[in-house]
């Protein structure tokens, strides 16, 4: 078996394609009409009234705060169990990150510590829909936030594809904001993604993103702005990358599938309850037992996994004296197996098969 990768990005013949033509064509690459086509098929598919795409998936968490108004010294509530960019965004604008604990069951923010977290000084959640999956609470958390007055942003970076109650991920806060970096199920290798029902909101992100102007090529600033966009060689990736998109959520609940049915009943192994009907999984999660030991037995095997993320709040780079017990044991027992898309089926059932005789010795 040739090594497996633990996720790898797939491309093919059609971007090479299209990159070819576009710039046999006389395309400038700076954004422009490509990426005003790539974000109509974004909107398209996930149901939203607005999109914008920008420069990558921690500049729109960013851009984000920025349109809801929030600044030094406010207070924005993010899980402990996230990508490090989910705190970072609301750094970099020198607004505080307050971590909470996280939900077991589906490893998303766990809505009574976020209550809890809650001061004079909060004026953002930052919810992370994990791995694509949901919160059940996910409605509690929108009519929490309404009533207090807090905006409520989606970090759905791992979620496109998934819904919940029909309705995608990303479209249940004030905004919704994707990434499109070299794991996701599509990518541009970097890139990021904002949606909204909201014009007001809308159009401030149209001009955080661009300078502060309100078009391309003025010279009037009506807000300050950053640079934060994209290129339109990447948005030619990117549109042919959502012409896949469909296969690719489908492809990812059926492996998801196939784990869960190789794994079940393996001593050592918890899996994570995911409704597959709703969620397409960015990579396939598990909680195991001799977590460094099976990584290294799976690398002996030509099988790539990652470890999960580390607490935050205990990273050097935040470093606080807090104890968040749910994060902290998943994150020392979470490992993400094989996932891309393109995975076969004998593939899968390979790296379970070594699974069960690492944890059958």
């Amino acid at each position: 078996m040739e090594f497996i990768n633990q996720m790898e990005p797939w491309f093919d013949e059609k971007e090479r394609e299209a990159i070819n033509n576009y710039m046999l064509a006389g395309g400038w690459v700076t954004e422009f009409k490509k990426t005003r086509e790539f974000e109509d098929e974004f909107k398209k598919y996930t149901g939203s009234e607005f999109c914008s795409i920008v420069a990558n998936g921690t500049v729109s968490l960013t851009i984000a705060l920025i349109a809801c108004g929030i600044g030094i010294g406010d207070e924005v509530i993010v899980p402990d169990y996230t990508m490090v960019a989910t705190p970072n965004s609301a750094e970099l604008i020198g607004a505080r990150a307050i971590f909470v604990d996280i939900d077991r069951k589906n490893l998303c923010m766990d809505i009574q510590k976020m209550k809890n977290a809650v001061t004079s000084k909060t004026k953002a959640v930052m919810l992370v829909t994990i791995n694509g999956r949901y919160t059940p609470d996910l409605e509690e958390f929108v009519s929490f936030c309404k009533e207090n007055n807090i905006w409520l942003i989606e970090d759905a970076a791992q979620s496109l594809g998934s819904f919940y109650k029909g309705k995608h991920l990303g479209r249940y806060g004030d905004i919704g904001s994707f990434s499109f970096s070299a794991p996701k199920i599509i990518t541009t290798g970097q890139g990021g993604a904002l949606i909204t029902d909201n014009e007001e909101l809308f159009e401030k992100i149209k001009k955080i993103r661009d300078f502060g102007r309100d078009k391309g090529g003025s010279d009037h600033y009506l807000v300050k702005g950053w640079n934060f966009k994209f290129t339109d060689l990447q948005a030619v990736v990117g549109i042919e990358q959502m012409k896949k998109l469909a296969y690719r959520v489908e492809r990812k609940k059926q492996i998801g599938h196939l784990y869960e049915k190789n794994l079940t009943n393996i001593s050592g192994i918890e899996l994570i309850p995911t409704d597959y009907t709703q969620t397409s999984p960015w990579f396939i999660d598990v909680l195991v037992e001799n977590r460094s030991e099976l990584i290294s037995f799976l690398k002996k095997n030509n099988i790539g996994s990652r470890e999960f993320y580390p607490p935050l709040h205990s990273e050097p780079a935040y470093n606080y004296s807090c104890s968040f017990p749910v994060t902290e044991e998943i994150s020392r027992k979470g490992l993400w197996l094989p996932s891309s898309s393109f995975l076969k089926d004998e593939q899968i059932i390979y790296v379970c098969d070594k699974i069960r005789e690492f944890y059958n010795r």
